[in-house]
């Protein structure tokens, strides 16, 4: 089986992008999927939130720079299913060194080349830096696909353009087989107007591209980083737990994959706009 490259990327920070990264990671990996999670952003709250250590020359920098071997940096979780390749503060320095080689642009895809045309993996999950400089650009270059999380703030959809305007561009410049394959709203709250009013305005811009499934603000989803966990270990049953769970569905049910029984239902962006419409009368 191919190993499908799936980037969560914003450039907007603070819209939920490496909670996810866990989170999606570590539901798939509960499906049975064997899941590679890239942590490249040099604050490596992934790396942190999945309980390693942050390690001087554990991150994927040497790699890109030719100076080691990707496979060495790999390591295991204690989640099974799903590795890791963490991430450390020298990783800042990528942005300087890999500038100054003609292939930039590219130095990930060389990188990660042998670990992809392995088959190890089902899929490879890019946690991206928030910022658009050659790290992020390096994670598109390389993806078959992107998930956009985007807050359900107004401000954060200020963003979500440039981001679709910079996949179309990468797809047409050199990596035709990049596409988003969903947006993800995050840090919905139910009991707001604004949540639903944000929620109907990406719909209604995007349609199909934004996925039903909804992530709200969870009180364990915040608590699980600090103890080193996923929310499905630190929680099983809370319903950040639930939402992630609902969340790997769809995607897999989205690339046309054999489907696992219901989880606990969830708020989708149709039950939403029904709500609405029912409020209105």
């Amino acid at each position: 089986m191919k190993t499908t490259v799936v980037a969560l990327a914003n450039q907007k920070g603070g819209v939920g992008k490496t909670t996810t990264a866990i989170n999606f990671s570590a539901c798939l990996a509960e499906k049975r999927k064997k899941v590679l999670l890239v942590d490249l952003d040099p604050q490596a709250n992934a790396t942190s939130g999945l309980g390693l250590e942050k390690g001087f020359g554990s991150s994927i920098f040497p790699a890109l720079l030719g100076e080691s071997d990707v496979a060495s940096l790999i390591k295991e979780t204690g989640i099974k299913n799903l590795d890791i390749i963490p991430s450390e503060l020298d990783l800042a320095g990528a942005e300087i060194a890999i500038a100054r080689r003609d292939d930039y642009l590219h130095r990930l895809d060389e990188a990660m080349k042998p670990v992809i045309e392995s088959g190890t993996y089902d899929y490879i999950i890019m946690d991206c830096p928030p910022s658009l400089g050659i790290l992020f650009m390096n994670a598109l270059n390389i993806a078959d696909e992107v998930i956009i999380p985007i807050q359900c703030e107004y401000l954060a959809l200020e963003g979500l353009g440039v981001m679709v305007d910079i996949v179309n561009q990468i797809s047409e410049a050199g990596n035709p087989n990049l596409h988003i394959s969903g947006i993800l709203m995050t840090m919905y709250n139910v009991s707001t107007n604004l949540s639903q009013q944000v929620v109907q305005e990406v719909v209604k811009h995007f349609g199909e591209r934004v996925f039903d499934t909804l992530i709200p603000r969870n009180v364990r989803l915040s608590e699980a980083p600090s103890y080193g966990k996923p929310v499905i270990e630190y929680d099983p049953h809370c319903v950040g737990s639930a939402a992630y769970r609902n969340l790997a569905k769809e995607f897999i049910k989205r690339r046309k994959k054999q489907m696992e029984p219901e989880s606990e239902a969830l708020p989708t962006i149709s039950d939403v706009l029904a709500q609405s419409e029912d409020s209105d009368d």
